[in-house]
């Protein structure tokens, strides 16, 4: 018993340095010192864990879940909507449900409705329309438009409009003016993806030993960057463990 009672109290202190620290309410500490086991698991469930990586994946696999039971209630909902109402914003909604459930087609046809009037020459539509193409398989025209959103909004979304680009002409077959765009964005995407496609493209290219730099740089990145970045980046760094070993 007094080695469960001494557990239990450096519990509750860990927890009262955490209110402390975080700045929490001082009432907090009322009640964890003044409840020893309900304060404290009081404590954990309102405030640590609802910020913690565990809810997070909590909350991914409800959401898993819930649509594993209804996959299409999102579209049928953005279908509803845009029956009610013809908006742009209930277009790009549904725009968004589609390129989600892989109807990459009608995502472009949508989001090509919205391009007319005040909203002719929107970025955020025009972005929307070359991903959407990008997905699709319309490779020309997916470039086509990101070389006229660099031209025409050179400030918007830099790294996201060059991604799409790169990837458009890698599409097409001309890789050395993919790779110098992937090259750019090996040093400037928010994330793994620009340097794991300018490696494969390096693999691509017959340049192995450079593609193998590429690889071992994110990995050590990642090994550098707290666990939620590495769980976001999961996917791409497991291609990079992927391509070492190949």
């Amino acid at each position: 018993m007094p080695v469960i009672g001494a557990v239990v109290l450096f519990i509750q202190l860990c927890f009262a340095y955490h209110a402390l620290k975080t700045g929490r309410p001082y009432w907090w500490l009322f009640i964890i010192m003044g409840f020893p086991v309900a304060g404290s698991l009081l404590y954990y469930f309102i405030e640590v864990f609802p910020a913690s990586r565990e809810s997070r994946r909590a909350e991914r696999a409800v959401r898993t879940i819930v649509k594993s039971f209804d996959p299409d209630k999102d579209l049928r909902a953005r279908v509803a909507d845009l029956e009610t109402c013809g908006s742009v914003d209930n277009r790009v909604a549904l725009a968004r449900e589609c390129s989600a459930r892989g109807l990459h087609g009608e995502a472009a046809a949508l989001y090509r409705s919205c391009l007319s009037g005040v909203h002719a020459d929107d970025p955020d539509l025009r972005f929307g329309l070359a991903v959407a193409l990008l997905q699709a398989g319309a490779f020309e025209e997916a470039g086509s438009l990101a070389r006229g959103l660099r031209q025409a909004a050179p400030a918007f979304r830099v790294n996201e409009v060059r991604l799409v680009l790169a990837r458009s002409m890698e599409a097409l077959g001309r890789l050395e003016d993919a790779l110098s765009e992937y090259q750019v964005l090996a040093d400037t995407y928010p994330g793994e993806e620009g340097r794991w496609r300018y490696g494969a493209l390096l693999v691509r290219a017959g340049r192995a030993d450079e593609a193998q730099g590429v690889f071992s740089r994110m990995l050590r990145n990642a090994e550098r960057m707290p666990g939620h970045y590495r769980d976001a980046q999961r996917e791409w760094l497991a291609l990079a463990r992927q391509s070492m070993q190949a």
